[in-house]
């Protein structure tokens, strides 16, 4: 999978998708991870006693001729497969063919790229039925390394601001707003406005430029994740009684609508802020990704093509 560091700047007003444009795509692609998730786990539940089988006893299960890699399921499995590696590559291609790059929205096109990414792996293992072996078992390797680079490049990628000057001014805005809301909420007495500037906290500057690259991205991964907590933390609390176990400890959003638009704007803020900080470490890894991602990608087109071909030089298909 691969993103493009050139792309639409996210900064600069351009035409953008609806709410409405944007809500049905994130509809479609949730479903979509969904059908793609309850696949993969009904074929595992069915064939999972055939594939705790040792090698040497599969071909005695009723259920071998089915989940082989060249039975019945087995095949179409490789089909889709080879559909799914086709797709992926619609994505880099679009950068090249302009009338191509002319369809649709490149972030919309990048998540679809991202989930025929994640899925090709599982549908590779099942077609070899959890054999990785020979040329498919390097081939499957390979996918599955470039699925996981391929999520760090989608989180590194939304990481750098396209344009640094409107990602300044657009933080200064946000921190005016979010000055304004926590006024209010501390004039309501329904939250701290410490607790609130709390989600802001970030580690200086001088100590992330000492930081090698590769531990300073884990760095802000690990921010991140702590943001869930803290967001938690700060929810709970407005919450009572019932509304601890609704919000799962202040997890999900409470039905207090001036806390949720206060937390959702120190929270654009801090991660804007977060950005502009890990700015030359995200430049950085990113180059790094680009150098280790394509290459593996291919290596994998040419293994695919290989397995392919193999087949049906030996009369598999």
């Amino acid at each position: 999978m691969s993103a493009n560091a050139t792309a639409t700047p996210s900064f600069i007003p351009v035409a953008m998708p609806t709410a409405d444009n944007e809500r049905r795509h994130r509809v479609r692609l949730y479903a979509l991870y969904i059908i793609a998730i309850a696949i993969n786990l009904a074929i595992f539940i069915y064939g999972f006693d055939y594939y705790t089988l040792a090698t040497t006893l599969r071909p005695f299960s009723p259920k071998h001729h089915v989940l082989r890699p060249s039975g019945p399921l087995g095949l179409y499995l490789g089909y889709f497969g080879v559909a799914l590696f086709l797709g992926i590559f619609l994505y880099p291609i679009r950068k090249r063919w302009s009338w191509l790059a002319k369809q649709g929205n490149t972030r919309h096109w990048l998540d679809i790229h991202i989930l025929m990414g994640l899925a090709v792996p599982f549908v590779v293992a099942f077609h070899s039925s959890l054999k990785f072996r020979g040329i498919a078992g390097m081939a499957f390797w390979l996918m599955f390394g470039v699925s996981l680079s391929g999520v760090v490049g989608r989180y590194l990628y939304v990481q750098i601001p396209r344009n640094l000057n409107a990602a300044e001014l657009s933080r200064k805005e946000l921190e005016e707003l979010q000055g304004r809301l926590s006024h209010q909420l501390a004039s309501k007495d329904l939250l701290p406005e410490a607790d609130l500037r709390s989600l802001l906290r970030l580690p200086s500057a001088e100590r992330i430029q000492q930081l090698p690259a590769a531990a300073a991205i884990v760095y802000m991964i690990m921010l991140d994740f702590a943001r869930v907590f803290r967001i938690a933390r700060v929810r709970r609390h407005s919450l009572s009684g019932a509304e601890y176990i609704t919000t799962f400890g202040g997890m999900f959003k409470t039905r207090h609508g001036d806390l949720e638009r206060a937390i959702a704007t120190a929270g654009a803020e801090a991660s804007l802020s977060k950005r502009i900080l890990f700015l030359s470490s995200s430049l950085k890894v990113f180059h790094l990704w680009h150098v280790v991602h394509k290459p593996f990608s291919y290596t994998f087109a040419i293994l695919a093509v290989l397995h392919i071909g193999l087949q049906f030089m030996l009369g598999f298909f």
